[in-house]
């Protein structure tokens, strides 16, 4: 019904697609699948070109397709990388669709300027994360004497000094620039709501270098030094992870992707492994959110343009972000979704803290996973924590200093 509706006044159009995106494995590749199922059980045509590894990747594979005048018809992209693709005019106008459907109302609000970078929609938003979330090993806490996940920073630390007289690792970590960041940035939110929004978002270099960011990186020193393990280099995340299930180490700061590496190694969230928000001197539900999207472009060959509209519509349809986002461990991007039936009890704590947060005005992008600032300014950042990480003579000071400034001569 969906296929004949879309098709209806474009009497030879057969609806087709060719998606670009970097989910060339494991839940993202279990995930993007259900999408082509769909698309073809719609009566649509499925191709895709999955580019395996970072972002960038995928990004160098899009502009070698633009410029040789071939540009997909939906490319997985996020964040400010869509303001800065649509700026370019090869970005396809959803309005159409979007008004027909009501995107407007039921897409979580942080998401419509994403989506809608200059007030018309050219992307649909999959699914939302969360980033702020901390792990813990129910065992590993209790033999610690540890009876909660700590809610505050300083909770977080009294855990922690807890954990290593118990002779245990507090924190598991791996070796990884956007790992650092995402514990950095959970830091910095934690501690003060308005400093996350104006370094982290709005890219102020005196925010940068305030000292609210330098006392950020204190707790981050402390948390290296002296709760993190020292084998850090070179862990990937799976072996992180599972220092965090296997009770090697009490908690883990990760986003909502650690729902499906929980669930692949047997443990079920919410019984032997607890989830909740990660520490905040404040008080209330917070909330930092990344989403992956599809961006749309031009195209010539109606086909392409009446796929594209059938491949927006599956995306932003109830049953496909409910489908999508049990599979892949994040909660739908529609705000009108039940998660009662199918998705776990961490996924509807992230549903239910997201609207609260909503209402409360603690709602932010993440910096760290490329929803806020540009590129060059994210990539400045993260250089500097991670810089921070591994060069334990650095002062906090001197990484606020070193992190401002660098971002500063991106200007």
């Amino acid at each position: 019904m969906l296929a004949a509706a879309l098709l209806s006044g474009t009497a030879m159009a057969a609806p087709k697609v060719l998606m670009l995106h970097q989910w060339a494995s494991g839940n993202d590749a279990a995930s993007i699948a259900k999408l082509g199922e769909m698309f073809t059980a719609a009566g649509g045509t499925w191709e895709q070109t999955a580019i395996a590894g970072h972002t960038a990747n995928t990004l160098a594979k899009l502009r070698a397709d633009v410029v040789a005048g071939n540009a997909p018809a939906a490319v997985q992209l996020k964040g400010p990388e869509i303001a800065e693709w649509n700026a370019t005019g090869g970005t396809a106008d959803m309005d159409e669709l979007a008004t027909a459907e009501g995107w407007d109302k039921v897409v979580a609000p942080e998401l419509l300027p994403v989506m809608k970078p200059e007030g018309k929609w050219v992307a649909a938003p999959m699914n939302i994360h969360r980033i702020n979330w901390i792990w813990g090993n129910k065992a590993a806490m209790e033999a610690s004497g540890v009876t909660e996940l700590p809610k505050t920073w300083a909770d977080f630390n009294a855990a922690c000094d807890k954990a290593i007289a118990a002779g245990k690792i507090c924190l598991a970590h791996l070796s990884a620039d956007w790992s650092d960041a995402t514990v950095f940035e959970t830091i910095v939110y934690g501690q003060d709501l308005e400093l996350y929004k104006k370094a982290f978002v709005d890219g102020d270099v005196e925010a940068l270098r305030s000292e609210g960011m330098i006392k950020a990186f204190d707790q981050m020193r402390l948390m290296v030094t002296k709760y993190m393990d020292p084998a850090i280099a070179g862990r990937d995340y799976d072996t992180a992870s599972n220092m965090m299930v296997n009770g090697d180490a009490l908690f883990f700061i990760m986003g909502d992707w650690e729902l499906g590496a929980i669930k692949s190694v047997g443990h079920e969230p919410g019984g032997d492994i607890l989830c909740g928000q990660s520490p905040t001197d404040w008080a209330g539900d917070g909330f930092i959110l990344n989403s992956d999207s599809v961006v749309f472009f031009k195209q010539n060959d109606p086909d392409y343009q009446e796929g594209q509209k059938l491949l927006a519509s599956l995306i932003l349809s109830p049953d496909f972000q409910k489908v999508f986002n049990i599979t892949k461990g994040s909660i739908p991007a529609r705000l009108d979704v039940d998660l009662a039936d199918g998705f776990n009890v961490c996924q509807q704590q992230s549903q239910a803290s997201l609207k609260a947060s909503i209402e409360g005005g603690t709602l932010v992008r993440s910096m760290a996973h490329n929803m806020t600032v540009l590129q060059k300014y994210r990539g400045a950042m993260m250089d500097t924590i991670t810089e921070f990480v591994n060069t334990p003579e650095m002062t906090a000071q001197d990484a606020a200093n070193i992190m401002a400034d660098a971002v500063e001569a991106q200007m």
